[in-house]
């Protein structure tokens, strides 16, 4: 169980790799104004939901503690995140606001997930 565990925690992080990896790469497009949410943002963000609801099935599985309140918290975070991604994906141009909101966002739910213990 802990090998199939470590082999989601692994997707998880290539999922939040490409959603993060996405936001830098149009750094300096919002620089300029014609920033975009790019395939792969979507795709890492839909990656992140898909293997945190089952990792948190597995931790479950397993016996293992989950906190329901930090989970709870990312989740959410996770569903804004796609949610404006979602919606906007085929716009040319995004607001500088809305885009930073993404990246803060990712970058929220990344430190969540590291120092909440």
């Amino acid at each position: 169980m802990d090998v199939l565990i470590h082999l989601f925690v692994g997707l998880h992080i290539i999922g939040i790799a490409a959603l993060l990896g996405g936001f830098l790469t149009q750094m300096k497009a919002m620089g300029q104004g014609t920033a975009r949410f790019v395939p792969g943002m979507l795709h890492g963000a839909l990656t992140m939901l898909v293997t945190g609801v089952v990792l948190v099935g597995l931790d479950q599985a397993a016996d293992h503690h989950v906190d329901n309140i930090k989970i709870g918290v990312k989740l959410a975070l996770l569903i804004v995140i796609l949610g404006l991604v979602y919606v906007k994906r085929d716009e040319e141009r995004i607001d500088k606001g809305l885009f930073g909101l993404v990246g803060l966002l990712t970058t929220a739910n990344i430190f969540i997930a590291v120092l909440w213990t």
